[in-house]
């Protein structure tokens, strides 16, 4: 086979294995990337890393991007064939190739005249006619044939120059890396709209750490890169080979969850008013069995009346009814029904769930702990919550609120297509008759709480819901920190308002993932301008709130590949090296509880508190990008106060229709 061959058998596996597999899917580009011969752009010292999964340096201050990271920049200009555009910075010439294969015409300017030549003899050489090069350090050197359809920016800028956003034409694209600190860059794109007014899209968080600049250190370089899900990568920080044995000789070891000795962190836990209790994924049988254990002996020893958990409150509802023994009429629909379904609808929730059932009913009504949900997913089940509620008590308001709520209706089977027509101008935002119900409920506080709290503060709560939710699905197309931000603030407003109605002695647990209950100030959240439940329940509730986190390193885990996919239990990886859970891997013990907060263990936590990678495992899970996808960086003793350590895990069992057979017609997993 001759090495022609050879070049454009790696050339179409780059593009299956490196852009494809991570969600690249806009035909022109990939076509484009098959055509582009990436080697004839890097000296030919490198040649044969042409093709690999990360950047090269070609030459001084030149870097070859990742694959995967020109790819997805190339797509988010959302190019057709007919458009101009212009590219500031030649960089290598790779990136004005490829785009030069995508649209009839590309001018590019380059601000320095050796990598200006270089790139343009590489585009030549590479059999590209119609991408135009000019040496120059003006932004505006192309003014004559502006505006451009898209500008692609090749280099990192502190902002994007208002000179290139100028040249645009409305509705163009400008894609851009934006920030000078490498360890937390933007991908960005700005979109020109009417009257001068532009749009910012928060794509991607970068990491950039030294690219391959020679063939022996290919396999120590790491990348600069693009994740999925959440879209984050990071550095990797040297590993403490001391550190195993000094987490040894400070945890609280178990060997099973049944058999671990709860009475320290119970000690530790003392008097705090809020406990929140997280987990390393959405499908772990034993971060379940474990929260369920602590939560038991929070209820029974400490008092506490509250488990709130990261669920919509409707679905969450119907859990509360039950362990509750109210007297409802049966629902016509099945809780947590909603993908992911078995992230609450399992064997391990459900035995949690009956035991609360038992133990409440030794308890007087007004002393028996309640069940809550403080996610805003539930957009269309809130709505219809409110109308039976308001049937029941105010025909008036009943009838105001369908009015106002009817904006929302042909989106009820998918909100997310209502903030995509929102956005985009084809349907009018429903903000302000939301809002507007919301303070006509209010409005009448004082008369329905009489009649009966709970019912109002379920309505209550599903009104402001709602108000959160359309507001959500609004701004979750410009990037993930607002929504991010949005989500978790609304689940802090809604923690406060049930503790609120419980009284100025309540006290709560929480369930929910370590990204929602750490304190997100430890971790490169913040960096992003992210916070979390963690963190403002910290703000608020001071040396009051306690965060108990979890990991594993290794076993099964129920997610899906994809959202909306099908269920499988998939082999989690063991930890990556650089890792906090390799750290707690070492240790070889099966399980331990870690004290960590200040004081307490002041040597280990001073020992972890070394900036180091976490892992997170959501619904979703790409193994086989795993570092990319599904990791963080953190402070792991100044995220949690105490740290629950399973070695090996298995994944939830989902609950079946079959084993739901000659339960009551109340009963909330009931179909």
């Amino acid at each position: 086979m001759d090495d022609r061959v050879t070049l454009a058998e790696k050339r179409n596996h780059m593009v299956a294995r490196h852009i494809v597999a991570r969600g690249v899917r806009d035909p022109s580009v990939l076509q484009a990337l098959r055509r582009v011969p990436r080697e004839r752009f890097v000296p030919a010292h490198l040649r044969d890393h042409a093709y690999d999964d990360g950047p090269l340096t070609v030459a001084q201050d030149v870097v070859l991007p990742a694959p995967y990271v020109f790819a997805y920049m190339a797509e988010a200009l959302t190019l057709e064939r007919d458009d101009k555009v212009l590219v500031w910075g030649a960089g290598a010439g790779y990136g004005a190739a490829v785009l030069g294969r995508i649209v009839r015409t590309i001018h590019v300017i380059e601000p320095k005249a050796e990598v200006a030549e270089k790139a343009a003899a590489a585009i030549i050489d590479a059999g590209l006619s119609n991408v135009h090069m000019l040496h120059d350090d003006d932004l505006r050197a192309w003014q004559e044939e502006a505006p451009f359809d898209a500008i692609l920016i090749e280099m990192a800028v502190a902002e994007v120059p208002e000179a290139l956003k100028s040249q645009l034409a409305l509705g163009g694209r400008l894609v851009a890396v934006v920030g000078t600190d490498p360890h937390a860059q933007e991908l960005v794109r700005i979109t020109r709209r009417e009257k001068g007014q532009f749009d910012r899209e928060d794509l991607a968080d970068l990491r950039y750490v030294p690219p391959v600049d020679d063939p022996g250190a290919a396999t120590r370089a790491a990348r600069l890169d693009i994740a999925t899900a959440p879209r984050m990568i990071q550095t990797r920080p040297r590993t403490d080979d001391a550190l195993p044995g000094l987490i040894v000789r400070h945890a609280e070891r178990f060997d099973t969850v049944d058999d671990a000795d709860l009475d320290p962190l119970m000690d530790r836990i003392g008097d705090a008013r809020v406990v929140l209790l997280g987990e390393a994924t959405h499908g772990t049988a034993e971060f379940y069995r474990m929260r369920a254990r602590i939560t038991q002996r929070l209820i029974r020893d400490k008092g506490f009346g509250i488990v709130a958990i990261e669920a919509d409150w409707p679905d969450a509802a119907r859990i509360d009814d039950y362990v509750r023994h109210v007297d409802v009429e049966p629902a016509a629909w099945q809780a947590f029904s909603r993908f992911p379904t078995w992230m609450w609808r399992n064997e391990e929730t459900r035995a949690f769930i009956d035991w609360l059932h038992r133990h409440n009913a030794t308890r007087a009504p007004a002393r028996r702990t309640g069940f809550y949900g403080l996610d805003l997913y539930s957009l269309y089940t809130s709505t219809q919550a409110i109308l039976e509620y308001l049937d029941g008590v105010d025909l008036e308001l009943a009838a105001l609120a369908r009015q106002r709520y009817a904006c929302l209706t042909p989106w009820q089977a998918d909100p997310a297509a209502y903030g995509r027509a929102a956005l985009t101008g084809a349907y009018a935002s429903c903000a302000e008759d939301v809002t507007r119900m919301l303070v006509a409920l209010y409005k009448k506080r004082h008369d329905l709480s009489r009649r009966d709290g709970a019912r109002f503060l379920d309505a209550a709560q599903n009104a402001t819901l709602v108000a959160n939710a359309e507001q959500y699905y609004r701004i979750m197309y410009y990037g993930s920190r607002a929504s991010w931000n949005l989500r978790d603030s609304h689940m802090f407003e809604t923690l406060q308002n049930v503790m609120l109605f419980h009284g100025p002695a309540s006290r709560a647990v929480v369930w929910a993932h370590n990204s929602h209950v750490g304190d997100a100030r430890a971790t490169e959240m913040s960096r992003r301008g992210e916070h979390n439940l963690g963190e403002l329940c910290t703000r608020g509730f001071g040396g009051d709130c306690y965060r108990v986190g979890f990991g594993t390193d290794h076993g099964t885990v129920a997610a899906a590949s994809d959202w909306d996919g099908p269920m499988r239990a998939m082999q989690v990886r063991p930890a990556h090296p650089q890792s906090y859970e390799r750290q707690f891997h070492l240790t070889r013990l099966p399980g331990l509880i870690l004290p960590m907060r200040a004081g307490q263990e002041l040597d280990v936590a001073t020992a972890l508190s070394y900036p180091r990678l976490e892992r997170a495992i959501g619904v979703i899970y790409r193994p086989e990008s795993e570092l990319e996808s599904h990791y963080f960086e953190a402070d792991l003793p100044q995220q949690f106060d105490d740290y629950v350590w399973i070695d090996k895990t298995r994944a939830v069992t989902p609950l079946s229709t079959a084993t739901l057979e000659g339960l009551p017609d109340t009963y909330p997993f009931g179909v």
